[in-house]
């Protein structure tokens, strides 16, 4: 029996494009990879640049948007100045037509208000306090219901859903236990020894 020739293992090709690479010179193939090396670098910093400057443009757009933020505001609240400027020019106007203008100066303001988003907190008398629109400024004994709101002291305002200034008010408390109605705390009721 013959033993078969073991066969050397075939290394593949690696293409023809190798074997044209092969074939040109060492320079040429260097030169040729520093060139497109060097437009990637070129493209590279030219892509930071962009990215720099739009860095910058958002930077300044941020800036101006938070300079002139109030810039609506301002334009809804300057008809309710002229109007208040001319309520006080007008010399020898009765009370009443000076009243008028005050409710239309009110009105122009409260108008300006709803264009901007801001709302009203004036709780009615009897609704429940609370914390985050309310501030109690006093807690009083009443027949309702504790923590309820009795009178407004002063209006609060929102913008959107965010709390400016809360509404100030007054809120009910229990009424007291009276005297001698058994205190739990109080030691007059205890026996003596």
């Amino acid at each position: 029996m013959s033993d078969p020739k073991p066969q050397a293992d075939k290394v593949p090709l690696e293409g023809a494009a190798e074997d044209a690479q092969q074939d040109r010179p060492l320079e040429e193939l260097l030169s040729e990879a520093q060139s497109k090396l060097e437009e990637q670098r070129e493209a590279w910093l030219r892509a930071l640049a962009d990215a720099e400057n739009a860095r910058k443009r958002a930077q300044a757009d941020i800036s101006q948007a938070r300079r002139y933020a109030a810039e609506r505001t301002v334009e809804d609240l300057l008809p309710v100045m002229d109007s208040l400027e001319a309520a006080l020019s007008a010399a020898g106007t009765d009370l009443e037509a000076l009243r008028a203008g005050v409710e239309i100066t009110r009105k122009q303001l409260q108008s300006a208000f709803e264009r901007t988003g801001v709302t009203e907190v004036s709780p009615a008398p009897g609704q429940r306090f609370d914390p985050h629109r309310h501030q109690a400024m006093a807690a009083t004994e009443s027949d309702q219901e504790p923590n309820t709101v009795l009178t407004v002291l002063q209006k609060g305002y929102t913008l959107h859903d965010r709390v400016v200034r809360p509404a100030l008010v007054t809120v009910a408390k229990a009424k007291a236990v009276e005297n001698g109605a058994g205190n739990p705390i109080s030691d007059s009721n205890l026996e003596s020894n």
